[in-house]
């Protein structure tokens, strides 16, 4: 019930109804009192009608029998006659009831009526009088009194009274009839009513069921369009409506996609905040980048961003300025780029573009390092080269036995030089990604063991044990481009014996799951532990001046690391100071 009352159905309804009803209502009192008035305005008529006949009567008649006689038979019901002289002496009275006599003293009393003994004109009067029926009981009569004229003067007076039941009866009768027209009408009025907002207020209901599936994201859901008038032009300007908020919707989904995909696609962090300082959005890399700042702090601090981003947010907010710096946090370098978000003229928030210049830095530094370390390799050669050509050009040295010494000095050194550059060309195409490995099915133990005797002869000048060790069968082979493989493990080797005095150098080739493990340990001086971190950087050098004797370039390491990385493998290095160092390389098996 509570549904129809705050349906759009049952409003109309209600609301039909009640303009109805209270049109029905006015109509109903007005036909009432229009009616009322009608029937007062015919009994006078014919009670008037009456009097005339009724003097007529008594001025043809002498005889007061005759009088009597006449005056019953037209006289209708319910109606009483009346005959007093001008002394106000009844002559004749046709009347019945209980209270006749007092119905009669009451009008001879009316003063009202006795301007009809000295007036050609009728008098008519509504009166309360004694019922004539009950006794006790006091009712409304119509009296009219008429005046008896005999040779053109009045001596006397003819009362019509009349009893008000055929009035209220007759009003009865019509009241019964107005109030089950209006009863009719009202029952007619409402399944009309009912009828007519339920064809009116279907196709809003449907429309509104569709609503409802458009919500859902059903926006195939169509309005059927078969009528023409303004419910017809609104199922059209719903459907309108649905396609065009289908295209909206497609439109800003695919905004939304490609701005995801382009947030998530790039390396720079992207944080965007609201007026509050509170993270509204951020992309994986600054999801990442929060993270490592978190764990940074520890729990120094609850929130994820450092105070230096938020002094720059703030300056941006109470400023509506641009800004851009490079910080150094916690030995990291970032590039904050922080511009204002607008909501109109209103400030709404601002974006953060944070770039981590870290790894540009450390690449910045190994390029200046690099330019330096060449420099420096390549001074004293060249130097030597020029100082020593000079000598010669200009005869300095008369002694032939010191120029043969002279000329291998500059021989040795463009040697060392030409290693140095091809080195570098090496160095360079490897990191470059274009190193193009050759690979072949080769037996592991004479492969490696036939790269380590090519040492023996220098270990045995140099008075120390060369060991070749292999875990594998005799039929095992590995997949390896086997020149780029001899030449890691001859730098390996060579490095070892170069830092050997005395002691032994072993080469060993052990077996693992999935991968063969090289190891090259010795017996020489170390590396300190503050150096194992960078002895596969370019140029690295732990005794400068003594590698430099022995002919070394410090890109040997770094070659050999991009050599076994080529190979999907991995290469680390473990030393103790006085006690020897061990390189160790891996080789998958394919």
């Amino acid at each position: 019930m509570n549904r129809i009352w705050n349906s759009i159905v049952g409003k109309l309804w209600v609301t039909i109804l009640l303009l109805v009803s209270f049109v029905l209502f006015v109509f109903t009192v007005l036909m009432l009192e229009f009616l009322q008035n009608y029937h007062m305005q015919q009994a006078e008529s014919s009670l008037r009608q009456t009097a005339a006949t009724v003097a007529s009567i008594i001025d043809d008649n002498e005889t007061a029998e005759a009088t009597s006689e006449l005056l019953t038979d037209i006289l209708p019901d319910s109606t009483n006659a009346l005959i007093a002289l001008n002394n106000y002496e009844v002559s004749f009275g046709m009347q019945e009831g209980v209270n006749k006599q007092e119905i009669q003293d009451m009008i001879l009393a009316n003063k009202a009526f006795h301007k009809v003994f000295k007036s050609d004109e009728p008098i008519i009067q509504e009166m309360m009088m004694p019922s004539s029926t009950v006794e006790g009981k006091m009712e409304s009569y119509v009296v009219l009194g008429f005046p008896l004229n005999v040779e053109n003067e009045v001596h006397g007076a003819v009362f019509i009274y009349q009893s008000p039941d055929a009035l209220h009866k007759t009003s009865k009768e019509t009241t019964k009839i107005v109030f089950l027209a209006a009863v009719i009408a009202f029952i007619l009025t409402t399944f009309f009513a009912f009828f007519l907002s339920s064809r009116i207020t279907s196709p809003l209901r449907k429309m509104r069921e569709l609503a409802f599936e458009i919500a859902k994201g059903n926006f195939e859901a169509k309005m059927p369009t078969t009528q023409n008038d303004e419910i017809g032009q609104l199922a059209v300007a719903f459907n309108q409506m649905g396609r065009q908020l289908k295209h909206n919707l497609e439109v800003i989904n695919q905004e939304n996609e490609q701005l995801s995909n382009i947030l998530t696609s790039m390396t720079d962090a992207v944080i965007t905040f609201n007026r509050d300082r509170t993270i509204l959005l951020s992309n994986p890399p600054a999801e990442r980048l929060m993270q490592k700042w978190f764990v940074n702090k520890g729990s120094q601090s609850a929130k994820p961003i450092p105070p230096e981003l938020y002094h720059m947010l703030d300056h941006v907010l109470m400023f509506e300025d641009k800004l851009e710096e490079e910080i150094e946090m916690d030995g990291s370098y970032y590039t904050f780029t922080i511009s204002p978000l607008y909501s109109g003229e209103m400030i709404r928030g601002a974006v953060a573009v944070i770039r981590d210049m870290t790894e540009q830095h450390r690449l910045e530094k190994l390029r200046s390092d690099f330019i330096a370390n060449v420099s420096h390799e390549l001074r004293t050669p060249i130097a030597m080269l020029q100082g020593y050509s000079e000598a010669l050009m200009d005869d300095f040295i008369q002694d032939q036995e010191e120029r043969n010494e002279i000329t291998k000095i500059i021989y040795d050194e463009s040697k060392r030089m030409g290693r140095l550059v091809t080195d570098l060309l090496d160095l360079a195409r490897m990191e470059a990604g274009h190193m193009s490995l050759y690979k072949d099915e080769l037996p592991i133990n004479s492969t490696f063991e036939r790269i380590t005797h090519k040492f023996a002869q220098v270990a045995k000048e140099k008075g120390v044990q060369l060991i070749f060790n292999s875990e594998f069968s005799e039929d095992a082979v590995i997949s390896i481009d086997v020149d780029r493989i001899e030449q890691v493990l001859t730098n390996l080797v060579d490095n070892a014996l170069r830092h050997t005095d005395e002691g032994s150098v072993i080469v060993k080739v052990e077996q693992e799951p999935t991968f063969a493990k090289i190891s090259v340990k010795d017996t020489g001086h170390g590396i300190p532990q503050e150096d194992l971190p960078y002895v596969f950087e370019r140029f690295y050098k732990a005794d400068k001046a003594r590698t430099r004797s022995k002919g070394g370039t410090g890109l040997g390491l770094a070659i050999a690391r991009n050599i076994v990385k080529a190979h999907s493998g991995n290469i680390m290095v473990d030393s103790v100071v006085q006690e020897g160092t061990t390189f160790t390389f891996y080789l998958p098996f394919e």
